[in-house]
């Protein structure tokens, strides 16, 4: 059986879900209305979301040793 508080985290979640829905098929025009300025900040913020995160590599990583 549910507590009180489960089914009221799972409405909420569910709530937040369609809100955010809405508003990820409103963002082009949301971003469009915005000044350039304001357009770049957030897409910076939202970059880590859609990109994955670089990593460093090194030049001789994976490489086969090289004999003398």
């Amino acid at each position: 059986m549910k507590t009180k508080e489960q089914v009221l985290t799972i409405g909420l979640r569910e709530t937040l879900k369609t809100i955010m829905q809405k508003e990820i098929e409103r963002l082009p025009e949301t971003l469009e209305a915005l000044e350039p300025k304001e357009r770049l900040n957030v897409l910076c913020k939202l970059m880590p979301f859609v990109f994955p995160k670089v990593e460093s590599v090194h030049p001789t990583e994976g490489e086969p040793l090289q004999w003398s």
